[in-house]
């Protein structure tokens, strides 16, 4: 769960998690990012695991680096055998991931695909043509590419590297996942609007030096192979 300046959705979305994950897996844990975040985003998660009795991790960037590279020290800190992922703007839904789970019978990465979006208008835009341009680079037969709520099978993890520090890592997996032989399925989830915090993402400049990194990293894979 990467966050960045979360503490008030931490509040309430951390106790949701305590009570929706139980009925999912039977052992669970949370995995903080704390992404270089001004406020008490760390101590918060903390604080609201330890009073509730939901093991929580935090891990802590003291500058902000990115949502790429905070997905990927969260999820190489799992040591299950599955690892989920969600943002902690609270704009999906970790109840969701029930919907998501029984397509791991067949797919080593299930993803969400989100049914409706409940973003500003320019935001929304200009994650559609993102979507477009990463699902074009990468060749991947997919919705919704960036939408924050997957699981996957920790150990096809092991098999590769992500080195994407934008939002581009959601491409970097599923694109990983098919080079190294897995399969991925998508299913449609409810988008929430944001309620607490001010979102990050969704600006232009942000967008833009993704964009550069989407072709950075195809180019490197091409060249390697």
């Amino acid at each position: 769960m990467p966050a960045h300046n979360e503490s008030e959705n931490l509040k309430w979305l951390l106790p949701h998690c305590h009570e929706v994950l139980p009925r999912i897996a039977k052992r669970h844990n949370v995995i903080v990012v704390d992404d270089g975040s001004t406020d008490d985003t760390g101590d918060v998660a903390r604080s609201v695991g330890k009073e509730i009795g939901l093991e929580v991790k935090v891990i802590r960037h003291e500058r902000k680096s990115g949502v790429g590279l905070a997905l990927g020290d969260g999820l190489r800190a799992a040591d299950l055998e599955y690892a989920a992922i969600i943002d902690a703007d609270g704009q999906l839904d970790p109840a969701d991931l029930s919907k998501l789970v029984p397509l791991l019978k067949d797919a080593d990465l299930v993803g969400g695909w989100r049914l409706n979006r409940e973003d500003p208008a320019f935001r929304s835009w200009m994650s559609t043509l993102f979507n477009w341009g990463v699902l074009v680079t990468f060749n991947l037969p997919l919705k919704d590419v960036d939408c924050a709520l997957k699981i996957m099978r920790t150990d096809i993890l092991k098999k590769f590297d992500l080195k994407a520090h934008s939002a581009v890592m959601n491409a970097e997996l599923y694109w990983n996942v098919r080079k190294h032989g897995g399969k991925f399925a998508q299913v449609g989830v409810q988008h929430h609007a944001r309620i607490m915090g001010v979102r990050s993402g969704g600006r232009l400049i942000p967008i833009m030096r993704a964009m550069k990194e989407v072709f950075l990293i195809r180019l490197s894979v091409a060249r390697r192979s």
